[in-house]
């Protein structure tokens, strides 16, 4: 009797289980190129580091194309952040060019249990407890905690799941996408919980700070927005995102600044990032390869460069994307 049930009791579950959404996705080339003016008289060397995107599972990375005067290598560092180096010396120090070409395909990253959906196991991530830990300008003193906390309770928030949600409710509703004024940009937690205000950088400074101290591990991921529209366009500046983790849901993507631009996207931003945007780098306060002289980077998307160990200003950068069109 049981064997006969065990068929029907499948296809039952099998069509409890709601179909699981198509992820948007762009092909496209990605430009970036950094120019390193000349230098006076008596400038021994030059080091320069710029971000390479990696692969994982919204974005695949083809086809790198590395033009430059000078010898490069390309490193992995921390968090599997990847990292072009070169030392510049003799009359390269007249000024130069590195140009960085590739092709990219990203897919829309959907958190699948929002959507009804079992989460498909991941593997653990090595650096899970640094995601818990403070950063230079996130601390995880009594006061971030008692805020945070406050967010929780307020919210009636029980699972770390509604925790997560308590927070990114409350930093959408209450910091304001405005980047006038001095201060906004850094992801200083204190100055985004002062002035309310900021870009992207600033909202989830506020947004991972509150979960780590809600004990819910939470990393921030930083790259460029891609338009909407296909086709061919300069791309003007970075942007930033975050994830959260819990052992039920797994990762789970979340932009707390572009639901504040968009408030009719709100919802979707709780467990989605979009297909228009590239990732480079992962954390923050970042140590270089090879290690640079000054300290650590608050984040790494710009081009980074050492003059005699010295930080270089007058570096030049340009972005471009263009969409592959499929015939």
């Amino acid at each position: 009797m049981i064997s006969l049930l065990l068929p029907s009791l499948l296809a039952l579950l099998t069509v409890a289980q709601p179909p699981a959404p198509t992820p948007r996705s762009r092909t496209f080339t990605f430009d970036y190129a950094a120019t390193i003016p000349a230098q006076p008289a008596g400038t021994k060397a030059v080091d320069l580091w710029l971000p390479v995107p990696h692969d994982d599972k919204s974005q695949q990375i083809r086809d790198l194309q590395v033009t430059s005067p000078v010898p490069y290598e390309i490193k992995t560092g921390a968090y599997g952040n990847r990292i072009l180096h070169l030392r510049a010396t003799g009359e390269a120090l007249q000024g130069f060019t590195v140009d960085m070409r590739l092709r990219a395909t990203r897919r829309e990253h959907l958190a699948l249990v929002l959507n009804g959906q079992r989460p498909p196991r991941e593997a653990p991530d090595p650096n899970l407890r640094r995601w818990l830990a403070a950063d230079s300008l996130v601390p995880l003193d009594p006061q971030i905690r008692l805020w945070a906390l406050e967010v929780a309770t307020k919210a009636q928030a029980k699972t770390d799941l509604e925790k997560a949600r308590a927070v990114y409710e409350h930093v959408v509703s209450t910091v304001k996408y405005d980047k006038t004024g001095q201060g906004w940009g850094r992801g200083d937690i204190y100055y985004a919980c002062d002035a309310r205000r900021g870009n992207c950088t600033d909202f989830h400074a506020v947004f991972i700070g509150y979960c780590r101290a809600l004990g819910i591990p939470a990393r921030f991921s930083i790259g460029f927005p891609l338009p909407p529209e296909r086709g061919t366009a300069e791309i003007k500046g970075y942007h930033c995102w975050a994830e959260f983790y819990t052992p039920e849901t797994g990762w789970v993507p979340v932009d707390a600044s572009e639901a504040a631009k968009n408030p009719d996207r709100r919802n979707y931003f709780f467990g989605a990032h979009d297909e228009n945007r590239l990732e480079f780098t992962r954390g923050r306060d970042l140590v270089l390869v090879p290690r640079q002289n000054n300290p650590a980077l608050n984040y790494f998307i710009y081009p980074y460069a050492e003059a005699d160990g010295k930080p270089l200003t007058g570096v030049k950068q340009a972005f471009r994307v263009q969409d592959v069109v499929k015939k």
